[in-house]
């Protein structure tokens, strides 16, 4: 069973709606779902992520545990 936790103040990029958008982890691949239209997002790749990020002015990522 996967664990599902809503992200409180999201708004979902497709259809605009608040507090629509849930985290959950499968294959150990962090996604997020909107429950009002299905729009789906994957986790970047970790190197994809860290090379997008290098010129960043970054204090700290978010990780849920």
């Amino acid at each position: 069973m996967k664990r599902k936790r809503f992200i409180a103040g999201a708004t979902c990029p497709e259809c605009k709606a608040l507090d629509t958008i849930m985290l959950y982890t499968e294959n150990n691949v962090e996604k997020i779902k909107c429950t009002q239209c299905d729009y789906q997002e994957t986790q970047a790749d970790d190197t994809v992520t860290r090379h997008a990020r290098e010129n960043e002015s970054v204090i700290g990522v978010f990780k849920p545990e």
